[in-house]
């Protein structure tokens, strides 16, 4: 069984369909990478996929478990999308980070608000609350290791480069353990020369077999990462497959205008 299961995802914005019946699946460990023109889709299906926008119609299966039915007709709660958002880590264009905290409070403020909940619903002793935030600020100081800004971590935002503080998004996101890391468009907030140390950490990732869905419009960068490519045209998948099928092999008129267009 697919890791994750995509079925028929319909995203309506009043009259304006921008998703139009999206399916696929994702295995454990695999790198999908999203490319197609702006306007597309491909960042209003990852907010689907994140429960930052609700899909007009669809169905979306983790490990087996349905996190989203429009058929079941009721609406999610807050609380409902704040749950089954935390399967799924996301990585903004932007960074996102709060510019008062230091690089590793960043990666910690989430990761620890989420371990206090789940150890006052366990009752647990302020002792054992202590011991499990301890837990947390070691591995957040693990994960600015991992990314190679273990020196940087007691730096503020404003303080940091923009592929340093894109690496310190990466490991907030990685803080909270999803079952799938999502990027959009990582690098193209960045200056050329910064977007080899962004790209970089993401291969790590995949070498690590860390379940990715990349939005991005580096083609060589998803040519050599991805195990499969997706090519999203005005709403739906109009090609699929390997990256070969879809870089080389593919006949598809409007992928091969695409790729002309960004290798120009």
């Amino acid at each position: 069984m697919s890791l994750l299961q995509v079925r028929d995802i319909t995203k309506n914005f009043g009259k304006a369909e921008v998703l139009k019946g999206i399916s696929f699946d994702v295995e454990k460990g695999e790198v999908l990478s999203l490319i197609g023109s702006s306007g597309s889709g491909k960042t209003t299906l990852l907010r689907c996929l994140n429960f930052l926008e609700t899909p007009t119609t669809g169905k979306i299966l983790l490990n087996g478990e349905t996190l989203y039915d429009s058929d079941e007709g009721k609406a999610l709660s807050d609380r409902e999308k704040r749950e089954r958002r935390l399967h799924f880590g996301l990585v903004f264009q932007q960074f996102n980070l709060f510019p008062q905290y230091t690089a590793l409070r960043n990666v910690t403020l989430a990761a620890e608000l989420l371990k206090k909940e789940e150890m006052k619903e366990k009752k647990a002793s302020k002792g054992e609350i202590r011991e499990a935030l301890e837990e947390v600020r070691s591995r957040a100081a693990d994960l600015l290791d991992s990314v190679g800004l273990s020196d940087k971590k007691d730096f503020y935002p404003c303080q940091l480069s923009g592929g340093q503080q894109q690496r310190v998004a990466i490991a907030r996101a990685l803080a909270l353990e999803p079952e799938i890391l999502c990027f959009d468009e990582p690098t193209s907030a960045l200056d050329p020369e910064l977007t080899g140390e962004v790209l970089s950490v993401i291969k790590g990732l995949a070498a690590r077999k860390m379940t990715m869905i990349i939005v991005t419009h580096e083609m060589e960068f998803a040519k050599n990462v991805s195990d499969k490519v997706i090519f999203m045209d005005s709403g739906v998948i109009a090609v699929e497959g390997t990256p070969e099928e879809v870089f080389e092999l593919s006949d598809n008129e409007r992928i091969q205008k695409f790729l002309k267009s960004v290798n120009n």
